[in-house]
């Protein structure tokens, strides 16, 4: 009897040595396509968020060219450049601010120093 408990007390002791070591070496196996999936997870959310940015971008992008192709807006954009039409004369105002703060004074007809 004495035997038995000592033999059954071994074999439980090598069961739960023999289960642990499998654990661990379930665990191992685990570890290299749990990291790889991780760092995929994580490259693709980064990427996705690239994206969405990039969308958002696109969708500037396109308004700004259905804004601009009017022939208006691209004579304006053309002015602001410093860009005249054939045959005129590009005339170049200065002083303008300080008019315009003259003008929001009420002393547009006085001459500042």
């Amino acid at each position: 009897m004495a035997r038995r408990r000592q033999r059954s007390r071994r074999s439980r002791l090598v069961f739960r040595i023999a289960l642990a070591v499998g654990v661990c070496v379930v665990a191992l196996l685990y570890y290299k396509p749990a990291r790889t999936y991780l760092h995929a997870r994580n490259a693709v959310s980064a990427r996705e968020a690239e994206v969405r940015k990039l969308e958002r971008q696109h969708r500037q992008l396109e308004r700004l060219v259905a804004e601009s192709t009017s022939d208006e807006a691209l004579a304006r954009q053309a002015r602001r450049l410093g860009l005249v039409k054939p045959g005129e004369r590009l005339f170049i105002v200065k002083g303008i601010k300080r008019w315009l703060r003259a003008q929001a004074r009420g002393t547009v007809g006085v001459r500042e120093r």
